[in-house]
């Protein structure tokens, strides 16, 4: 299976009056197309630093990072944001939505940014079929501030979708849920996984982890350990995550 993400002794050092922090250490690992892999690791461990320079939100001090064979240290600002917008989808914590627009919207932002010019007709569709990979398809006119959490949740996976990207990042993806719609979220996340779609989930909670099929642990910017998961939970209607 061809990598998707290489990585090689990735630095990256912050410095504020002449005092450095370093936030990653060295690390080096691949992810596969395909894999579901959970980065896991207490807060201030840089975990979401590393996820920042991966989804191309930041960039390295030093090291070598390849995302689909391409070395991003060769790459301009332009081709990193179109990398962005067509490879990868990104899901926050805070949902990060419109308050005052509809979910069909929210939705359809990822393709105003899209340099591959698509027409309405084709929008609609893409919008739709995302919408439908997260069972939201009643609420599209909707606005956001009118949807419970787990359902804004959901719409921040369907615009992560839109673009039909080959990686999603989730960052702390159930980290403002109740126990069932963070299984609900975990199980859509899942689901896509098994569709084909390569998964970087970034998370501190042990059993939200245990849902990749391996674990990266991060620790004081370093990783600690790369393994398969053992155990695997696998989502269904009714579990709560703890």
């Amino acid at each position: 299976m061809a990598n998707l993400i290489r990585v090689k002794d990735l630095h990256k050092t912050y410095e504020k009056d002449k005092i450095k922090t370093f936030a990653i250490r060295g690390v080096s690992f691949d992810v596969d197309r395909g894999e579901f892999v959970a980065i896991m690791g207490p807060s201030g461990s840089g975990k979401s630093t590393l996820m920042q320079m991966l989804g191309l939100l930041d960039q390295p001090t030093k090291g070598e990072y390849l995302l689909t064979d391409r070395n991003i240290e060769n790459l301009s600002d332009d081709e990193m944001a179109n990398l962005r917008n067509t490879k990868i989808g990104f899901i926050f914590q805070s949902f990060n939505l419109l308050s005052k627009t509809t979910v069909y919207e929210n939705v359809e932002l990822p393709l105003l940014y899209d340099h591959r010019k698509t027409n309405v007709k084709e929008n609609k569709a893409k919008i739709l079929k995302a919408l439908k990979a997260v069972m939201l398809e009643h609420r599209v006119n909707h606005f956001s501030n009118q949807l419970s959490g787990g359902e804004k949740q959901r719409v921040a996976i369907a615009r992560a979708l839109v673009n039909d990207p080959e990686l999603i990042f989730a960052d702390e993806p159930t980290g403002n849920l109740d126990s069932k719609s963070g299984t609900q979220i975990m199980k859509i996340l899942q689901n896509l996984n098994n569709d084909g779609k390569t998964i970087v989930l970034v998370t501190h909670e042990t059993q939200t982890a245990n849902h990749a099929k391996r674990i990266l642990r991060v620790v004081d910017g370093k990783i600690n350990s790369d393994q398969p998961v053992k155990t695997r939970i696998i989502a269904r209607d009714g579990e709560k995550l703890k």
